[in-house]
C-alpha cells in the first residue's frame, strides 16, 4: 500500500515533526479535512483516537473457498482474475455493473448497482478478491456490493478489506469503510509502538495478557477469533485496572491514611427519634443502621454505601445517622441533586427533627440572599445542625461549625470529586454516607463505588403488596381515569397523576401540568383536585404535600417532583401519561409512591410509543416490579453510559471495558489494584509507572486525589 503524496512510507506526513500520536487524522492517507471532519463528530481528532476506536463489529471473510464450492447465503472470500466487465443501463435509470472474476473451477460476478465508476477498478486480467453474502442460483454465483481488494505483492500478505476478518467502524457524513480501515492502518503502523504499556509485567504475566501495543493491533485487524479475543480482554482488563487503582488510591487517601471522628453511642435525640416512629423498623434497615453507627463510632473515616429499592427505607438509615451525629454534638449535611429533592428531604427532616429541638436549613440557588445569608450563619455558628441543599452546599462561602457527617443522595448524579469537596467542609475528616434509591447491580458497584463499603436494604416494610403495573393506549384514557376518579376516590383512596416529560424546563413541565390540572377539574368537577410542579416555592410545595396527606387533596396532578420522598399510605394508583418518554429507573421511581399501604395499588402507562425500544421498556416495567431487576433490564438497553449519564456522575468513558458483561475481568482487575496499591501506595515503583501516569491522565481531575511528584 502506498501512502498519499506528501506522505512518507508509514502514511505520517512530510514535514509533521510532533507526537504521531497526537496528529490530526487529516494528514493520514484517505482522510483529508472533510472527513477529518466527519470523524471529528466522533470524536476522533488525533491518530490516538483514531487506535483507541475499536471496532463495533467484525465480518469474517477469512474463509476461502475455490467458486466452485461457494455456499449461497455463506459470508466468504472469493478469489480469481477478471475475466470480463459488464456496464449497462437498466430498467429506466439503473445502472448495473458486473465484474466476472475466475479461478479454473467457476465464475463469479461483483454486482454494483448505479456505481459505474466500479468498472474502472477492475481491468481485465487483474488479480481480486471479492468478499461478502454469496448468492446463488444455480451455475450463477454473485456477491452484491462485495468488499473488496486487489491482489499485488504489497496486499497479498495483509489484505485490510477481504481475505481476513474485517473491522466494522462507526460511519458518518462522506465516511466509507475502506477509507477509515486504510486510515487505521496507517495510523497503526506509524504510532501504534507509542502507545503506552500501562499494564506491569507482572500483572500481564499473572493474567495471561497481550502486551498493549500487540492487543491494539490485534483488536482493529485479528488474525482469528482467538487472538480478536484475547486483544479485547487484555484491553478491557486494561481500562479495569486503571479505574481500579483509581478508586483504591481514593479509597487509601480518604480512609486508611486519614482520622476522622468517633462518634459517641446512642443518646436523647436518637432515642427520641426511635420512640416517635409509628412503625417498626425492618431487620434490613437496623442491620444497615447498625453497620453505619460501628463506622461512624470508629476513629476511622465512614465510607459506606445504602442503597436498596423504592421503598425499603433508605430515608430513616439516614435520620438514624444525622441524630447520632447531633448526639455527639456535631453536624450533619444532605446533599442531594437537584433542588426538588432537596426541598423534598428538607421538609421531611424538619417534620420530624423539629419536635426534638433541631435545627434543619436548607441552602439551594433558587433561595433569596436574604434567607441564604441567615441559613449560612446559623451554620456558621452551629445553631443549625443539619444542612440540607444542592451543589450549593459545596460553595467556598458555605462554613460549618462543626461538620462530622456527609450523606449524598442520588449518588450516581455526582462525581467522586464532589463528594471530597463536601467532605472539606469539616475541621476532621468527616463520616460519609451515600445513599441511592436506583439499584444499582454489584458490578456496577465495584466500577462506580470501588472506594466505598456496601451497604443493601434487601427488605421492604412487611404487608405491602407488589403494584399491578398496567400499558394502556391513550384510546383507553377515560376508561383508566374514570377508575381512578370514579371508583378509587369514592372508595376513600387517593391517587396521583404524573404529566408527560416535556422539554428540560421548569417552566414549560409546570405550565404542562397546569393545563391537565385545569382539564381534569373540568372533566371531574366532583373529585379535589391538587397541583405540584418544581415552579412553586418550598413553603407552597409543602402545603399542597400536607393538604395531600390529611386527605384534602384526593388526586394530585403533579410533574416528576413527586419522584421520591413522597409518602402517602392512602394513595393507591398512579397514571403516567406519556410513559414511554421516561427510562426504567424513572418510571420505577414513580411507581415506588404508591403501594405503601395496605390497599391493592396500581400503576398505569399510558402510551403510544413509536419505537421498539420504548414498547420493551413499558413490558418491562410490567413484567418486573423488583428494582434490582428493572436495573439489569435497564443497563442491557442503555449501556451503563447512558444509564448513569456518565459526565455527570464521573465515571470514566469505558471504551473496550463493559461493566456488565466483564464482570469476571473486573473482578480480577479490582483485585489486582489493590495488591499493586498496598504495595505501592504512591504508584514510585519503575514498573508501575506508566500506569501511575495513566490513572493521572484519566482519572486525577474526576477523582480529586493526589499523587506525589
Amino acid at each position: 500500500m502506498t501512502p498519499a503524496s506528501g506522505s512518507d512510507s508509514k502514511g505520517k506526513p512530510k514535514g509533521y515533526f510532533g507526537d504521531p500520536l497526537n496528529m490530526p487524522v487529516q494528514y493520514l492517507k484517505g482522510i483529508g479535512p472533510a472527513r477529518a471532519k466527519d470523524l471529528a463528530k466522533q470524536g476522533i481528532a488525533t491518530v490516538r483516537d483514531l487506535i483507541e476506536r475499536v471496532p463495533r463489529a467484525y465480518r469474517d471473510y477469512s474463509r476461502f473457498k475455490h467458486i466452485a464450492e461457494a455456499q449461497n447465503g455463506q459470508l466468504e472470500s472469493l478469489m480469481g482474475t477478471v475475466v470480463m466487465v459488464q456496464d449497462q443501463r437498466v430498467r429506466g435509470h439503473l445502472n448495473l455493473t458486473k465484474v466476472y472474476i475466475s479461478d479454473g473451477s467457476g465464475t463469479a460476478a461483483g454486482v454494483w448497482f448505479n456505481q459505474p465508476w466500479q468498472a474502472k477498478r477492475f481491468p481485465v486480467g487483474t488479480k481480486v478478491l471479492f468478499a461478502g453474502t454469496v448468492e446463488r442460483r444455480g451455475a450463477q454465483i454473485q456477491i452484491v456490493n462485495p468488499e473488496w481488494e486487489i491482489i499485488d505483492e504489497e496486499s497479498s500478505s495483509d489484505p485490510l478489506h477481504a481475505g481476513r476478518i474485517v473491522p466494522v467502524y462507526p460511519l458518518t457524513g462522506s465516511l466509507n469503510p475502506r477509507d477509515v480501515r486504510r486510515a487505521v492502518h496507517f495510523a497503526l503502523q506509524s504510532a501504534v509502538h507509542l502507545m503506552p504499556d500501562t499494564l506491569p509485567p507482572a500483572v500481564r504475566e499473572r493474567q495471561g495478557l497481550m502486551a498493549m501495543q500487540e492487543a491494539w493491533r490485534s483488536i482493529h485487524f485479528p488474525d482469528s477469533e482467538a487472538q480478536k479475543e484475547r486483544a479485547r480482554t487484555t484491553l478491557a482488563f486494561e481500562e479495569l485496572l486503571v479505574l481500579q487503582t483509581g478508586l483504591a488510591l481514593v479509597r487509601r487517601q480518604t480512609v486508611a491514611e486519614q482520622v476522622g471522628i468517633a462518634h459517641g453511642p446512642e443518646g436523647e435525640v436518637t432515642r427520641r427519634f426511635r420512640a416517635s416512629l409509628p412503625f417498626r423498623l425492618t431487620a434490613a434497615q437496623e442491620r444497615v443502621i447498625r453497620q453505619v453507627a460501628a463506622d461512624m463510632e470508629s476513629p476511622r473515616p465512614m465510607n459506606r454505601l445504602v442503597q436498596g429499592d423504592v421503598g425499603s427505607g433508605k430515608t430513616m438509615v439516614a435520620v438514624a445517622a444525622l441524630a447520632k451525629a447531633v448526639d455527639s454534638g456535631h453536624q450533619g449535611a444532605l446533599m442531594a441533586p437537584t433542588e426538588i429533592l432537596a426541598e423534598q428531604h428538607y421538609i421531611n427532616l424538619r417534620r420530624i427533627f423539629a419536635p426534638l429541638g433541631v435545627e434543619v436549613v436548607l441552602l439551594t440557588g433558587s433561595l433569596t440572599k436574604r434567607e441564604r445569608d441567615a441559613n449560612l450563619g446559623l451554620l456558621q455558628m452551629g445553631a443549625a445542625q443539619i444542612a440540607v441543599g444542592t451543589h450549593a452546599l459545596i460553595e467556598d462561602r458555605v462554613a460549618f461549625r462543626d461538620l462530622s457527617l456527609v450523606i449524598t443522595d442520588e449518588q450516581h448524579r455526582f462525581g467522586v470529586r464532589q463528594r471530597a469537596r463536601l467532605q472539606q467542609k469539616g475541621e476532621v475528616v468527616p463520616d460519609v454516607l451515600v445513599m441511592t434509591a436506583t439499584p444499582i447491580p454489584r458490578t456496577l458497584a465495584l466500577t462506580l463505588y470501588g472506594d466505598l463499603d456496601v451497604s443493601v436494604i434487601d427488605e421492604l416494610p412487611p404487608g405491602r403488596r407488589p403494584v399491578g403495573t398496567y400499558w394502556r393506549p391513550e384510546a383507553s384514557r377515560k376508561q383508566v381515569y374514570d377508575h381512578l376518579m370514579r371508583t378509587e376516590v369514592p372508595a376513600g383512596r387517593q391517587g396521583y397523576v404524573v404529566c408527560p416529560l416535556v422539554e428540560e424546563s421548569d417552566k414549560l413541565q409546570a405550565q404542562a401540568a397546569t393545563e391537565w390540572y385545569e382539564r381534569l377539574r373540568a372533566e371531574y368537577p366532583e373529585v379535589r383536585l391538587g397541583l405540584l410542579h418544581g415552579r412553586l416555592r418550598p413553603a407552597e410545595k409543602e402545603a399542597v404535600m400536607e393538604a395531600f396527606r390529611r386527605g384534602e387533596i384526593q388526586v394530585l396532578v403533579a410533574t416528576t417532583v413527586i419522584e421520591v420522598g413522597v409518602d402517602v399510605p392512602n394513595a393507591s394508583m398512579m397514571i403516567i401519561e406519556g410513559a414511554d418518554r421516561f427510562g426504567l429507573s424513572q418510571l420505577h421511581q414513580l411507581r415506588g409512591r404508591v403501594g405503601r399501604g395496605n390497599h391493592q395499588s396500581y400503576c398505569v402507562l399510558i402510551a403510544d410509543p413509536k419505537n421498539a425500544e420504548a414498547r420493551e421498556r413499558l413490558q418491562i416495567m410490567q413484567k418486573y416490579s423488583d428494582g434490582f431487576s428493572l436495573a439489569e433490564k435497564d443497563l442491557e438497553l442503555r449501556g451503563p453510559g447512558e444509564f448513569f449519564g456518565t459526565r455527570q456522575h464521573g465515571m470514566p468513558d469505558l471504551k473496550v471495558a463493559n461493566p456488565i458483561a466483564d464482570l469476571p475481568i473486573l473482578e480480577r482487575a479490582r483485585a489486582e489494584a489493590m495488591r499493586i496499591v498496598e504495595e505501592d501506595p504512591q504508584l514510585l515503583r519503575p514498573e508501575h509507572q506508566a500506569l501511575r501516569a495513566a490513572v493521572k491522565a484519566r482519572l486525577g481531575e474526576q477523582f480529586g486525589f493526589i499523587l506525589v511528584s
